[in-house]
């Protein structure tokens, strides 16, 4: 019986230690990286510092960039691997409309964008 209880403890000790996927900070705005959307696929905030909470349910990887209207890419997260989170910071975003997509080749024209709206 001893020997079950320490084998459980260190199991759930290694369980602490795996993957490095920050959980959502305050404040952030949850977004969903599937093949091949984003949910939601309509963002509005307010201009300023925004943070992403980027959660991947998906089984490649993802990302989020932000183009402008003059199809100018904004800013990108880093990639997202399947089954991973990503705290995704853009710290200074003016008023606007914007289209949110995944860089990585083939998403985007398979359906994963959206629109991110800045007041």
């Amino acid at each position: 019986m001893k020997a079950l209880a320490v084998s459980l403890a260190t199991a759930a000790l290694l369980a602490g230690c795996g993957g490095s996927s920050p959980s959502q900070p305050s404040g952030s705005i949850k977004v969903t990286l599937t093949e091949f959307k984003f949910d939601p696929s309509t963002i509005s905030v307010p201009h300023g510092k925004v943070v992403f909470y980027l959660v991947n349910s998906g089984s490649v990887q993802h990302d989020m960039a932000i183009r402008d209207s003059s199809n100018n890419q904004m800013d990108k997260s880093e990639l997202v691997s399947a089954g991973d989170s990503s705290v995704f910071t853009v710290n200074n975003i003016a008023a606007g409309t914007y289209t949110i997509y995944c860089t990585q080749q083939g998403h985007e024209a398979s359906g994963m964008k959206g629109t991110l709206t800045v007041t």
